[in-house]
């Protein structure tokens, strides 16, 4: 562990930095909208401008940095990330606003690419499961971070997108300074969606699903705090507690998903995510309540993904694998473009209980889809089952596809494993067949003859015998 962080602690400090920006930025401006008068309806369209600049720049990423270079991607993409989080103060206006959303997201997801890329070149294979979870949890201390950082000024004016414009800037130089070119990663060709429904139904559905839940707890958590009068402290500590609950249960999940039927997991943990938000609905006037199922919901949603993943690889060969993964990320920014956009609908239509109402609609759905599938065709054998891919909802193809080669080596090297031990369990028995068969030839050897010894009533006749004939 130590020499993988002395490899890679600057890009992931500097990761931990632009997290902070992005973590913020969402956060940031739902409550700068409302301070400016947005509806919910028009936060909604701003918040998914980044999933759908995300969606087309993740698979357009690889090939920019086949043309121009790692390190000229990378520092062009944040330029522009740091420039526009200044601008959001400066242009307070909802399309100006989406259009800069757009292009954020584009850049992030360009500047994932180049990150993880990196990140996979620092790695070797038997460190790439640490590094990938490492990354991950850098990326989620920077969001919660990020959160605390809402107190430290006013958000009706320009000192926290001062802040968060710095942040990105200053992830620039541990980068920058420390890392080569990697090499450029080829993401693999989309698996056709017909494929990939045919191959897994439930994650195909169930992907779709989660990328609305995703995105509407990415991008309107903070909208939600807005409508439902917390104070910046409670939005900040409502946002920060979904990231929270993700951590935590990511690795139990994954255990879990490696000694069980997938899909009953599945099923269990969305029946869980489903409760959390009727009870979010009905407990709407007590803070903590809520406070509580935002940790519930987002520890059901992060790792539900990787859930996913490993699910549908399951019934897939270990070569279709990386092309069903870039699929379900498809499928993924596709229901993220469309989460924001219902959600602002139906809270401004219905008012801010809609957001924990369409979460538990959302987790109903998946959870009813998943108690039919199980009904359709039975489940993959525990010991049949690929290992378990630790992919995050935000992430590109570039991490999914690393995810996916980690798991299939994992899978080889249990495989090998169990092989080594049947043969060494095969011999063994060999070897104790052998035995036994020559005690049993040692057995059938003829014994010796030995007189038998006089029967005590022979013995008692000829003591009886001798004593009549001195007694005559």
């Amino acid at each position: 562990m130590f020499a993988l962080l002395s490899n890679t602690w600057a890009l992931l400090f500097g990761m931990l930095l632009l997290m902070l920006g992005n973590g913020m930025q969402a956060s940031l401006l739902g409550i700068r909208g409302a301070l400016e008068g947005f509806t919910a309806t028009e936060m909604s369209v701003v918040m998914s401008g980044y999933f759908l600049g995300f969606l087309v720049s993740s698979r357009a990423a690889p090939e920019m940095i086949r043309r121009v270079g790692h390190v000229r991607v990378f520092a062009a993409m944040a330029s522009v990330i740091s420039a526009v989080f200044i601008l959001y103060a400066a242009l307070p206006n909802v399309w100006a606003w989406g259009l800069m959303r757009i292009a954020v997201g584009a850049c992030f997801a360009a500047v994932y690419v180049v990150a993880e890329s990196w990140l996979n070149d620092s790695a070797t294979n038997e460190t790439r499961g640490k590094a990938l979870s490492l990354y991950m949890i850098v990326q989620m201390l920077g969001v919660v971070a990020a959160q605390a950082l809402l107190n430290v000024a006013d958000p009706g004016g320009y000192e926290l997108f001062v802040l968060i414009s710095v942040a990105v800037s200053l992830s620039f130089a541990p980068i920058l300074l420390s890392v080569s070119p990697a090499p450029v990663h080829q993401t693999a060709k989309l698996m056709s969606l017909g494929a990939l429904f045919r191959a897994s139904p439930l994650g195909f559905v169930g992907t779709v699903f989660l990328g609305a839940v995703f995105s509407a707890v990415f991008g309107m958590a903070s909208v939600y705090g807005t409508e439902r009068g917390f104070t910046v402290a409670e939005i900040s500590v409502f946002v920060a507690l979904i990231y929270v609950g993700g951590l935590i249960t990511q690795y139990p999940i994954g255990w879990l998903s490696d000694r069980m039927d997938r899909r009953l997991l599945i099923l269990i943990m969305t029946v869980i995510g489903t409760l959390a938000g009727l009870i979010g609905i009905a407990a709407e006037a007590y803070v903590t309540v809520v406070l509580a199922m935002s940790a519930l919901v987002g520890g059901i949603a992060n790792p539900l993904y990787s859930l996913l993943i490993s699910h549908t690889n399951d019934y897939l060969a270990p070569d279709q694998r990386a092309a069903a993964s870039g699929g379900m990320l498809f499928l993924n920014g596709v229901g993220a473009v469309g989460g924001p956009v219902m959600v602002g609908a139906l809270m401004s239509y219905f008012g801010a209980w809609a957001f924990f109402g369409f979460l538990a609609a959302m987790f109903g759905g998946m959870a009813g889809y998943a108690a039919w599938r199980m009904t359709r065709r039975p489940a993959v054998a525990v010991e049949d089952t690929a290992v378990h891919a630790p992919v995050a909802p935000g992430v590109t193809p570039v991490a999914a596809d690393y995810a996916i080669e980690y798991a299939e080596e994992k899978t080889a090297q249990i495989e090998a494993e169990r092989e080594a031990e049947a043969e060494a369990e095969a011999e063994a028995e060999a070897e104790a067949g052998k035995g036994s068969e020559q005690d049993g030839e040692d057995a059938s050897e003829p014994e010796p003859e030995t007189a038998p010894p006089p029967s005590s009533d022979a013995h008692e006749k000829r003591l009886s015998g001798a004593g009549g004939g001195g007694g005559a």
